[in-house]
């Protein structure tokens, strides 16, 4: 998408129809602020990352340069900052989770900033949002973690012959498997690939769907773990089971 073009854009209250915003107008503009921003992100190098990445969020989006998306663009880049700030390995801190859940005063904040200049919430806020949202991540990788045990431990146990370290792994890349993964992974040809995925729908590891022509072999448990809000771990050792097992909460993170 290229850079907003159309006059007269406004951001409108949902309930009342209102407008409580109106962004700048006219590509020169958008294009002279956007490389101001950019300029901020690169060289304010007096500031802290994570101040730096809450300044450069309200700025992106108060420019709001393009016609649709600047909100999602906008929580990108948050993780893109923090990641070339060093701060990230990956670009793997949910913050939308937090923001979505507290839209009105996320709203609420940036209108502050606007007309009042009211930094010092706003920056709150967003710090806020970081450390709940790098307590919660932290639980769930731990999660995924514990997940990825029990399922080799319930390999082992129900389908010893075909266990391998490499074919666990495969199963949490992502919470599907096509034959064509353990092809490319090195881990068998497509005829014995095959035999390994139905063997682990048989032992109710994984569900075998089909997707137009194409099979699917779905990790239940991982795709609930990754798409829930907690972070319970099922367990393997009875097919269908509803049994959760909580990880372990995470120790608090100190602050300096």
């Amino acid at each position: 998408m290229d850079i907003r073009r159309i006059s007269g854009t406004a951001l409108r209250n949902a309930a009342t129809g209102d407008v409580i915003y109106s962004p700048p107008e006219g590509e020169a503009l958008l294009r002279d602020k956007l490389a101001n921003w950019e300029r901020f992100i690169h060289q304010a190098a007096d500031i802290v990352p994570l101040i730096r990445m809450a300044v450069a969020h309200y700025q992106f989006e108060a420019i709001h340069p393009f016609l649709d998306g600047n909100g999602r663009t906008g929580r990108v880049l948050n993780l893109l900052i923090l990641v070339k700030q060093g701060l990230l390995d990956r670009p793997i801190l949910y913050l939308s989770r937090y923001v979505l859940r507290r839209r009105a005063d996320y709203y609420r904040l940036l209108q502050a900033v606007t007309r009042e200049s009211a930094w010092e919430d706003w920056i709150g806020f967003m710090l806020d949002a970081v450390r709940e949202t790098a307590h919660w991540t932290r639980d769930k990788a731990l999660a995924i973690q514990r997940l990825q045990l029990a399922a080799a431990e319930h390999m082992k146990a129900r389908a010893a012959k075909i266990y391998s370290r490499e074919l666990v792994d495969a199963l949490f890349v992502q919470p599907y498997c096509r034959i064509p993964n353990l092809v490319d992974a090195g881990i068998a040809k497509r005829q014995t690939a095959s035999v390994y995925l139905k063997q682990l729908a048989d032992i109710g590891m994984l569900s075998e769907q089909r997707v137009g022509r194409e099979k699917l072999f779905v990790h239940g448990p991982f795709l609930r773990l990754l798409t829930s809000d907690e972070n319970d771990v099922p367990d393997y050792s009875t097919r269908g089971s509803r049994h959760q097992a909580r990880a372990p909460a995470a120790a608090p993170i100190e602050q300096s």
